[in-house]
């Protein structure tokens, strides 16, 4: 109990300390005029206040990851703690601020705008591709989920394939409506329900006795899997998430005054944070370790299983059904923007005005098709692809954010260690995992080491150089 509280509490201060000096690095201006404002169109660009950019961008983030990719992160054992709470501050929470307020800096613009002014022509191509990619299987993956939980509470009304249409349906509407025609209005209620979930989850906890593992290190992971890059890869939304740079600006459309961004972008990554941890707490504390936790989630309801046995246990019937409405609520308000995004995307690809409801519809039609024709591909297939792009597409926005840093002059390595970090976990991953290219540890970790020093080593002798034409530029004139 003593970790769980001891994480808690460490994450908090986290946003109140570090949140701080990440601000003041980055150099939020709140005289300077947001997009919200300079380019409202009543459609995408609507000024909101920053209690509902906040409840927004929360519920826009944290999707099924920050639950089942906890409750899957928890088979390590309280290890898991340490990567959710250090992760989520010194990694995650960067990544969000950054991405958001770099949004902020640049009309709104979507990652593959970002990383075409900060990395090159080159790498937007390469980006423009993979955050629509990433965005469909979100969206895919934000389907079945939910659609899974809903049949769970109506199994003799609705099926599966049921809720997944009706979700579809939805998903449709709210990305191509205004969006503070839908996802404007119905949030504040979706916030709500998640909220009574987490506090009825974490009150269980505490005042029913259950036992919760205090910190070690050690692997109890059941079936000996490595922790490293394993559970770096399997807790992503909760650490860290590139998903998330997706999202962000679509509330950064949105944000009236610059100083309300770490708030909205740092404040609600630690949030996210203290759901998973919530989640990972008590898939230990309630089948009392990893090994009966490995069968149940062995299952194929997987970590569904694991939602509604300790849900239902911990709260009763009501309540269990409270909570599993909250744990819909996530991946269903990460799913609806996640098309959105997608959308937004391909509009700066190929330069198509979405004030015109005709031209949303151009883009949202086929890209609805084409995600109900990958929603009957096998969950768990997409789900890995999922998890490493996920953190691959984290490990680019955070070199954007340390480019901008470097070339504003500021102190970089707030962004550039933790994406010499993502580089290292996402490479060697790709290299030993069954969907990727199958090699032993023996050669991954070196590897990916390997990627990540020189990845470092590029990005430093590359900002010299620049530092020195920018001096030899001076001098001349």
């Amino acid at each position: 109990m003593v970790t769980f509280f001891a994480s808690i509490v460490i994450l908090i201060l986290g946003y109140v300390v570090y949140g701080a000096i990440v601000e003041k690095i980055f150099g939020a201006d709140e005289k300077r005029k947001t997009p919200c404002y300079t380019k409202a169109d009543g459609v995408d660009y609507v000024p909101m206040d920053k209690y509902r950019n906040s409840l927004i961008q929360l519920l826009n983030i944290a999707g099924l990851g920050p639950i089942y990719g906890a409750i899957s992160g928890a088979l390590w054992g309280p290890v898991a703690f340490l990567w959710i709470v250090f992760g989520g501050i010194f990694a995650g929470a960067v990544h969000d601020y950054l991405s958001g307020m770099l949004s902020l800096r640049n009309d709104g613009a979507n990652v593959p705008e970002l990383v075409g002014k900060y990395l090159g022509g080159k790498a937007k191509l390469i980006v423009n591709i993979f955050a629509v990619v990433l965005l469909v299987l979100v969206g895919v993956v934000f389907v079945n989920g939910p659609a899974g939980l809903l049949a769970i509470l109506t199994p003799e009304v609705l099926t599966k394939n049921v809720w997944v249409w009706i979700i579809f349906a939805y998903y449709f509407l709210a990305t191509v409506l205004p969006v503070d025609k839908i996802i404007g209005r119905i949030y504040p209620i979706f916030g709500a329900i998640l909220i009574i979930m987490a506090l009825g989850i974490g009150g269980s906890l505490i005042f029913q006795g259950y036992e919760i593992p205090e910190l070690t290190l050690q692997n109890l992971h059941p079936k000996g899997a490595p922790i490293w890059p394993l559970l770096f890869i399997t807790i992503a939304c909760g650490a860290i998430s590139g998903f998330h740079c997706t999202q962000s600006p679509i509330v950064a459309r949105c944000v009236k005054n610059e100083r309300e961004g770490r708030l909205i972008f740092y404040g609600m990554m630690i949030c996210e944070s203290i759901i998973a941890l919530i989640w990972a707490a008590a898939a230990m504390s309630f089948y009392g370790g990893t090994a009966k936790l490995g069968e149940v989630l062995a299952t194929p309801a997987g970590p569904s299983a694991v939602v509604k046995e300790t849900a239902f246990a911990m709260m009763g019937t009501f309540g269990g059904v409270l909570a599993i409405l909250g744990v819909v609520v996530l991946p269903i308000t990460s799913g609806d923007t996640a098309f959105r995004a997608a959308r937004l995307t391909i509009a700066e690809m190929i330069n198509l005005s979405q004030k015109s409801a005709l031209n949303r519809y151009k883009i949202a039609v086929p890209l609805f098709a084409v995600g109900a024709v990958l929603s009957q591909i096998d969950f768990q297939i997409v789900w890995r692809y999922f998890a490493w792009s996920n953190q691959t597409l984290a490990m680019i926005m955070l070199w954007v954010g340390a480019v901008y840093l470097v070339k504003e002059g500021r102190f970089h390595w707030i962004a550039t260690l933790p994406a010499a970090f993502m580089t290292a976990v996402s490479v060697t991953y790709i290299l030993q995992a069954p969907e990727g290219l199958r090699l032993p540890t023996a050669i991954s970790y070196p590897v990916g080491i390997a990627a990540a020093i020189g990845a470092l080593g590029y990005f430093l002798l590359k900002t010299r150089q620049e530092a020195a034409g920018q001096q030899l530029q001076g001098q001349k004139i």
